[in-house]
């Protein structure tokens, strides 16, 4: 098990956006986010992380998503998780994204590994396991349903300290309140269960896609207090949430459950 030495980690922040997002307008999409980072409480900074949902933008091409992504990066000066597109190109179809450094810097690729309902018939299972490490922290990026799937955890090397989770919810319900109560009951367990803090980014549940709902479940999960009623945090009506994990306290309930001989790694 990790002991963390939180001097070095107390200055991140992670920055969670759920922007009011048009499937296949870009430009809007673009605008929409810019705004929604302007809006973080004194910027970002070079140690922060920028999650983004799944499918921010609509392109097919690794060269048109990092024409978007790198000069964001580097506008904000912070790591940026970079949601997810659909790259098409040859034998390649994938449900992929990117993590950029503050410098536009690409550090490494994530996939989708278990595509959802009617994205079968357009992309196949990816074979990238979003591992890194952000700073000294480990960070496993699971591209939306991928974070329903416990086994995945299992593959990671090392146990990461954060997971990060692109979203694009949907429901057929005519309310968001089902997707919700269940992707905040899903974080809150798998915090719990793998000793990890999540952070969630989601389009909101005003976007517009062609046939679905969208549910904004964004947020943030952290098991690692006493208080039931703060483990899971929305992200606001404002749309970004901003919240500096507590490495510490983590760090605390690894120990006691260890103790108690949980965790794999």
């Amino acid at each position: 098990m990790k002991i963390m030495d939180n001097e070095r980690f107390h200055r991140m922040r992670l920055i969670l956006p759920q922007p009011t997002l048009k499937a296949f307008d870009n430009d809007h999409s673009v605008d929409t986010v810019r705004r929604t980072i302007d809006a973080v409480p004194g910027g970002c900074r070079s140690e922060d992380i920028l999650l983004l949902p799944e499918h921010a933008y609509f392109v097919d091409s690794k060269e048109a998503y990092l024409d978007i992504l790198q000069p964001l990066a580097r506008d904000c000066g912070c790591h940026v998780v970079g949601g997810s597109f659909h790259e098409i190109g040859g034998d390649v179809k994938r449900n992929t994204g990117a993590v950029i450094a503050p410098d536009g810097e690409v550090l490494g690729w994530y996939d989708k590994l278990r595509p959802y309902a009617d994205e079968r018939t357009r992309v196949n299972p990816g074979t990238r396991l979003g591992e890194f490490r952000i700073g000294d922290v480990n960070v496993l990026v699971l591209i939306c349903a991928d974070f329903w799937f416990s086994d995945l955890f299992l593959q990671a090397r090392r146990l990461p300290d954060l997971v990060l989770v692109p979203a694009l919810s949907v429901t057929r319900k005519p309310a968001p309140d089902y997707s919700r109560r269940l992707w905040r009951h899903l974080a809150i367990s798998r915090t719990y269960e793998f000793g990890v803090l999540a952070g969630i980014s989601d389009w909101s549940h005003g976007s517009s896609l062609p046939k679905l709902m969208t549910s904004g479940v964004g947020g943030f999960a952290d098991t690692t207090h006493a208080d039931p009623d703060t483990f899971y945090t929305p992200i606001p009506e404002s749309g970004v949430l901003v919240i500096e994990p507590d490495f510490a306290a983590l760090e605390r309930f690894r120990r006691d459950r260890g103790d108690r001989g949980f965790y794999w790694k």
